[in-house]
């Protein structure tokens, strides 16, 4: 495990090891979480690998990716393999080193469809199988590995100093909550926050804005009688795009038109609320109407070559404010970005999961590490209801082992991982009925077997996505357990209720060690 703080030349050490391995004529598959990130790291390596490197990623049509599957059956593969969580998958004959980077991603782990895994370990099992090095490198390490570091499972290599002793960003708390009663707030943006923008593009610089959600405006209401549209397959709100005038359900992709007056009471005050990337953009048009501004999100970047386009613009220096989802906070690496503005960090820490801290943590110390990476120091911006919470302090002061510590103190007492293996089983009918009583029956079943380590059946966040309503069972299952038993309890006790003729149509599936 390579803990090293932002810009401290990970990237480096690894151009160094692929080098090394391949000297010793070995293969190497280095994986990155996201396929905005291929398009940076692309260029680099091609700078010094040339044609030795291959990419695969699931922007590729399946003739590229053939093409790819071939040559690394052929005499003469590629020797390094670059690409997101699928290249896993791919045939090597020698390989010798794999490096993942960015090794706390969500995004190594694929949900929906099966196979569900995640690549991180994929990758570690994939490396035992070749006798090959495996390499995890990140700045803010998920608490498994860290853990795994702490226990000897893995090595631990730390560099605390950025190259060329760069200082790491200023991070400033602003408390949005006393700016708002004061009514100092122009929108989401504080005064300080529109200041120290304003006086980075004055001096030529660069910043970024980031906000966690995509869409204008997270849902619109009535405000005559508080009507909210929702999708009529799933169990939440339209959102609001104001590009295409629509309102689309991220879950199952269903839109419809935005009504000109209320179906419910025919007012025609309908508001959007709430803040989505695309109504930053138009906001902050307004307060820097000559700002060059770029936007990047999943709306954005639907075409194969829109990330090369926003990334090499920017970098470039065409577009200067670059506004983002955590698609922004992902490694990148911009020399002149001086300002990073957090628009929000409570959307992220109050989520209903535990590990909403351990994700706004690293997020938020993410998106901090795209400032001031060349030359002087950078200066972040956070705007918080909740100044006073630890973990704020925490990405203030940089301090990973103290937010490491007390994740794990509330690990321990509730029995979660890395002291538990979780397994979600979920069960879907388009049938209420049905689920509610497969999944009590379901439930009783497996707790005969496990007793008090099953918790539910219960609705998860979102209960009915694309017509199915949904139920969630939780299983923790202690460290050192027989798992190749519990695995053939729980297959056996699914095989026997998928044979009753009136659960036919049920699904039922499980999500190992879910995120």
């Amino acid at each position: 495990l390579l803990h090293g703080v932002t810009s401290s030349g990970k990237t480096v050490i690894y151009i160094h090891l692929i080098f090394k391995a391949l000297q010793e004529h070995k293969q190497v598959l280095y994986l990155l979480p996201e396929i905005a990130l291929t398009v940076q790291i692309t260029n680099r390596l091609r700078c010094v690998f040339g044609n030795k490197l291959g990419i695969y990623h699931s922007r590729y049509n399946d003739e590229e990716r053939v093409e790819i599957w071939q040559k690394q059956l052929s005499n003469e593969p590629y020797e390094v393999i670059l690409g997101a969580r699928s290249a896993v998958f791919l045939p090597f004959q020698r390989l010798g080193l794999v490096i993942i980077d960015e090794e706390h991603e969500n995004s190594f782990k694929q949900q929906d469809p099966a196979p569900r895994y995640h690549a991180r370990s994929v990758a570690i099992v994939l490396a035992q199988m070749y006798g090959a090095k495996t390499l995890l490198g990140t700045a803010t390490p998920s608490i498994e590995s860290y853990r795994n570091a702490q226990l000897g499972k893995y090595g631990l290599v730390t560099l605390s100093q950025r190259y060329k002793d760069i200082q790491l960003p200023t991070i400033e708390v602003v408390d949005i909550k006393d700016l708002r009663r004061r009514k100092l707030m122009s929108g989401p943006f504080s005064p300080r926050l529109i200041a120290a923008v304003r006086d980075a593009l004055q001096r030529g610089e660069q910043a970024i804005l980031f906000q966690n959600r995509r869409g204008f405006a997270p849902m619109i209401e009535c405000r005559t009688c508080g009507w909210v549209p929702h999708c009529p397959n799933c169990d939440v709100s339209l959102t609001y795009h104001k590009s295409m005038n629509v309102l689309t359900c991220h879950y199952c992709g269903y839109t419809e038109r935005v009504p000109e007056q209320c179906p419910n009471c025919e007012s025609k005050d309908i508001k959007g609320r709430g803040y989505g990337t695309e109504k930053i953009e138009d906001e902050i048009m307004e307060v820097f109407p000559d700002a060059r501004i770029a936007r990047m999100d999943l709306d954005t970047t639907r075409t194969k070559n829109a990330y090369e386009r926003l990334i090499n613009d920017f970098s470039a220096g065409k577009t200067n404010l670059l506004i983002g989802t955590q698609m922004v906070s992902k490694g990148l690496d911009f020399d002149h970005v001086s300002v990073v503005g957090i628009l929000n960090a409570d959307n992220m820490l109050n989520y209903p999961d535990f590990r909403a801290y351990e994700h706004a943590f690293t997020m938020m110390a993410q998106v901090s590490g795209r400032a001031g990476r060349k030359g002087k120091q950078g200066l972040v911006i956070l705007q918080t209801k909740n100044p006073e919470l630890p973990v704020i302090q925490q990405v203030v002061n940089n301090s990973y082992t103290a937010f490491y510590k007390s994740q794990l103190e509330e690990r321990t007492a509730f029995h979660y991982p890395p002291f538990f293996h979780l397994i979600y089983i979920y069960i879907k009918h388009r049938n209420n009925d049905i689920v509610e009583s497969a999944s009590m029956e379901l439930g009783s079943r497996i707790r005969e077997i496990f007793g008090n380590r099953v918790l539910g059946p219960d609705k998860p966040t979102v209960a009915r996505v694309k017509t199915l309503h949904i139920r969630k069972i939780m299983l923790k299952l202690e460290n050192g357990i027989d798992y190749k038993l519990a695995k053939q309890y729980l297959r056996s006790i699914r095989d026997t209720m998928m044979k009753e003729k009136r659960y036919g149509a049920l699904t039922i599936y499980f999500d190992v060690d879910p995120l």
